[in-house]
């Protein structure tokens, strides 16, 4: 079945940092109870990489956040402080969008499943989180 695919973008609240990304209208975001992505309440959908592109000089607003293994690089807006995407541990060859920075308009529907975060060696065997960062062929 192919998957129809369409730009989204998006950013941070003071929209200094923006973005593109190619993904579908219908996506699947992950709730994760992990310390950081449930402080933050980050609900995100997962891309490759070379599907995301930071717009402009977003870069130079950006700063990351790291912890535990360091491979997840956890980035947010110096300016307003928020997490409109970043490298996850369970993806490190994608990028994990918070479909909540998703500009109105191009998400169709969003579903939710929930990722143990707390219990991440689990979790990550028992969802098949990691093949979402994948390139389709």
């Amino acid at each position: 079945m192919d998957v129809e695919k369409v730009v989204h973008t998006g950013g941070c609240h003071c929209k200094s940092v923006r973005w593109k990304v190619v993904a579908p209208s219908s996506v699947v975001a992950w709730d994760c109870n992990c310390s950081t992505c449930y402080m933050r309440a980050n609900t995100h959908f997962i891309v490759p990489a070379n599907n995301f592109e930071l717009l402009g000089d977003s870069e130079k607003f950006l700063t990351t956040y790291t912890f535990g293994t360091h491979t997840a690089k956890h980035t947010f807006c110096k300016i307003c402080g928020i997490t409109s995407f970043y490298r996850p541990r369970s993806n490190p060859d994608g990028v994990a969008v918070t479909f909540r920075c998703v500009d109105p308009g191009t998400l169709t529907h969003v579903e939710i499943r929930y990722f143990d975060g707390k219990n991440w060696d689990s979790a990550y065997t028992q969802t098949g989180i990691s093949s979402y960062s994948k390139v389709e062929k």
